[in-house]
This record gives C-alpha cells, structure tokens and sequence, in this order.
C-alpha cells in the first residue's frame, strides 16, 4: 500500500478549500475507474444473485477500516464512504446487468 502524502498545512480557508477540491479531483477520477470496473463485473456475471456479495461487502469495508487505522484517518468515515459506494456501486451494476442482459448497450 503506498503511503499518501499528508496534508499540507493551511492558512486560509480558500487554502484548504483548494486543496480540497483538488483531491475531488482525484478521487471523481478514481470512482470513475472503479465504477468501469462495476461495468465489466456486470458482463462477466451470468446471473443476477451473482451481484450481491455480502462477505465480499464486508471483507472491503474491514479492510479500508484497517487502511484508514494505520494512516491516522477516521476509520468511521471510510466506513460509511464505502458502504455508501458500495450501495451505490450494487445499484448501479443492477441496472448494467439488467442492461447487458436484455441486449442493451449499458
């Protein structure tokens, strides 16, 4: 795992909001690329109970849980980041599946 740089210190709030929006930046590209990645698992899964994994589910939220611990940033806030993406991520492959599958392009 690498280990994110910290941030910088701040003396303003147009600082903070700066840096801030620089890494929405960042993430926006990174559930981008996750979310081509929900896509796929939608093609490659042949039936619908496959989209669902609950011990999968659990296993990534103990491990950014875990993540967040030893970088020093709330594990609550991951937590709730992710079960939240994860909702979303389980809806969104849903309706991709349903797509694919009836011959529509997603």
């Amino acid at each position: 795992m690498n280990t994110p740089a910290k941030a910088q210190h701040c003396s303003t709030m147009a600082e903070v909001r700066q840096h801030i929006d620089a890494l929405d930046e960042r993430i926006t590209a990174l559930v981008a690329e996750r979310s081509d990645y929900m896509t796929q698992a939608a093609r490659i899964k042949q039936r619908a109970d496959q989209i669902v994994d609950l011990e999968r589910v659990e296993f990534i939220v103990a491990r950014v849980k875990a993540q967040a611990q030893s970088l020093g940033a709330p594990p609550e806030i991951l937590e709730a980041t992710y079960r939240a993406m994860i909702d979303a991520s389980i809806a969104y492959e849903q309706r991709t599946f349903d797509q694919i599958h009836a011959g529509e392009a997603p």
